[in-house]
């Protein structure tokens, strides 16, 4: 099913409107770029003519004479460039096509008479990211590893090897009406499950519902978050709550650039992926031990890196009954190999296909929602698309318009595939 949202006209078109907000810039302005297209941004046919039409505002009105520069990328191997000048009667126009399913990725900025970048007040570039979409439901990915889930096997095998065995010390700055604990679990891969349990005071055995939620990319502390049973991990098995150095220095020194060791990434039992997931399942696992979970409802969720932790949860854990992912990271990693444009991520070796989370998506059997940003090339939208069509389950996805990936414009379009 295909839903959008209400249009409105602007320069004859029928516009999905999506914003880049900017902040305060050099000029004591608030700066903004709004993009329409000329139908549903994830709509195209192959060979249709695409068209963008992108305004740069200051305030929230048309501003003239800056200068603009704009790059078209597209998942059909095609990049184009070109310069303009900032009009307040007239968007700027650009005008391509794609011929296959995919996406084409616009990003347009404002430079000086230098042709340099300009700056906001937060020393971040002024620049816009738009997408839109070709057939995005046809989007398919490349091949997994044959044995996959004889190796998924294997490592589960591995788990069975250490029993599931919990140190919880006990919290005191959380929910007064929960009981909060900093636990850690013991795992195979050297480095335990460390996050924070909360549970409702007073629970009845076999009365709550569980969630567990996953961190995105960096090396941070787990979150207290509460509702009937959660588990809330980080991604590296390290402390929680300690102060700022301790994970500066971490991520200075032996987790510098994680997952992103090419070396290591040429061997499925030596990437860093592999003991991070052996702590996804284990943190899985100990959640169903716990006598308040009321055994029917596990629900799973994360952005990013925990988007991706959780569609391997739901893959590998069938126990799991609903998943929650934000612009979710790694899925599609060998799209590349067939001319997609890819995010940030690490270098595509076969060996990563096991831990593709579009892959881990087929053998999802709860209800999935998605959430992408056509303008994310961290995780992008084609990505994305492999992974919400890859899902046999109840599924939807929503595309956000403007959507980078740590923004979400206010007021943007947004665009739903849905199984229902």
């Amino acid at each position: 099913m295909f839903r959008h949202s209400t249009y409105r006209l602007v320069a004859a078109l029928a516009i999905c409107l999506g914003f880049a907000a900017i902040g305060s810039t050099a000029w004591a302005q608030a700066l903004s770029f709004t993009c329409a297209t000329d139908k549903p941004a994830i709509g195209y046919k192959p060979g249709e003519r695409m068209v963008f039409a992108i305004q740069l505002l200051a305030d929230g009105k048309p501003v003239a004479g800056r200068n603009l520069v704009w790059t078209r990328r597209g998942d059909d191997t095609k990049t184009d460039k070109g310069e303009a000048v900032s009009s307040d009667t007239k968007p700027l126009t650009i005008e391509t096509s794609c011929d296959r399913p995919g996406f084409v990725h616009v990003e347009v900025r404002v430079v000086g008479a230098d042709g340099k970048p300009m700056k906001d007040a937060r020393d971040l570039e002024v620049s816009g990211s738009f997408g839109a979409g070709v057939e995005p439901e046809k989007i398919a990915g490349v091949p997994e590893p044959a044995d996959f889930d004889a190796f998924w096997a294997k490592q589960k095998a591995r788990l069975k090897e250490v029993p599931i065995k919990a140190v919880l010390v006990p919290v005191t700055d959380g929910d007064p009406k929960y009981d909060v604990f900093d636990v850690k679990i013991d795992c195979p891969g050297g480095k335990p499950v460390s996050g924070y349990l909360t549970k409702r005071k007073g629970a009845a055995a076999k009365s709550l519902p569980a969630r567990v939620g996953f961190m995105g990319y960096g090396v941070t502390s787990a979150r207290k978050n509460y509702g009937g049973i959660t588990l809330h991990i980080n991604a590296h098995g390290i402390e929680n709550g300690r102060e700022k150095a301790y994970y500066e220095q971490l991520e200075a020194g032996p987790l510098k650039y994680y997952a992103f060791d090419k070396e290591q990434n040429n061997d499925p039992e030596t990437t860093y992926f592999n003991g991070m997931m052996l702590r996804v399942l284990r943190a899985l696992e100990y959640v169903k031990t716990l006598p308040e979970w009321n055994g029917k409802e596990l629900a799973v969720e994360g952005g990013s890196q925990g988007g991706m932790q959780a569609l391997t949860a739901a893959g590998l854990d069938q126990d799991v009954t609903h998943c929650q992912v934000l612009k979710p990271w790694c899925c599609d990693l060998g799209g590349g190999t067939v001319g997609r444009v890819e995010g940030w991520r690490p270098a595509w070796t076969a060996a990563l296909g096991y831990y593709d989370a579009a892959n881990h998506a087929k053998r999802i059997h709860c209800e999935t929602n998605i959430v992408t940003g056509l303008g994310d090339y961290v995780c992008p939208p084609s990505g994305n698309s492999v992974l919400y069509n890859n899902i046999t389950a109840p599924k939807k996805i929503e595309y956000i318009q403007g959507s980078t990936h740590g923004f979400d414009p206010p007021g943007a379009d947004r665009y739903t595939l849905s199984s229902k």
